[in-house]
């Protein structure tokens, strides 16, 4: 698995972040049966940035948290030999800080958060339906759990 990082902000994101997604990530293919071989793209922006990808993507002209583009169907058949781009996540740590101070909880654990979400959407999770959206979140926690990430750990 490789999580390929795109910082477009001068500031980095807070100590042990990125080791936490890349487990993350491991521990999501595997639970989800997919190969280990997946690079996922992580883009870290502002907020001016995400509105405009928001509005080219999703036609919603408003700054957002986070943006998935899966490249890849949760039902195509990868073999564990290929390497393969599972698709985009793009976070906004403009936003991820405004709704950590809404929410009461640090900025670490916003980001995994956002993170998390991102990456259950390249998996193929939604949340339109009730149930499919308590799924989602049901999965969020457990994948937040492995690296104690929970709202009352950070």
């Amino acid at each position: 698995m490789v999580l390929l990082l795109n910082n477009e902000l001068k500031e980095g994101l807070p100590a042990g972040v990125f080791s936490a997604m890349e487990t993350i990530c491991s521990r999501a293919l595997a639970e989800h049966g997919w190969p280990q071989t997946a690079e996922i793209s992580l883009t870290i922006c502002d907020n001016l940035r995400i509105q405009a990808l928001n509005k080219e993507w999703r036609g919603v002209d408003a700054a957002t948290d986070v943006l998935s583009f899966p490249l890849i169907t949760p039902d195509e058949d990868l073999t564990a030999a290929e390497d393969f781009l599972l698709g985009d996540i793009i976070i906004s740590l403009e936003r991820a800080k405004e709704q950590a101070a809404d929410y009461n909880h640090s900025l670490e654990r916003e980001v995994l958060y956002l993170f998390t979400h991102g990456l259950l959407h390249l998996l193929g999770y939604d949340h339109e339906e009730e149930t499919a959206q308590q799924a989602m979140r049901l999965a969020e926690e457990k994948l937040l759990q492995a690296v104690g990430a929970t709202r009352d750990e950070i």
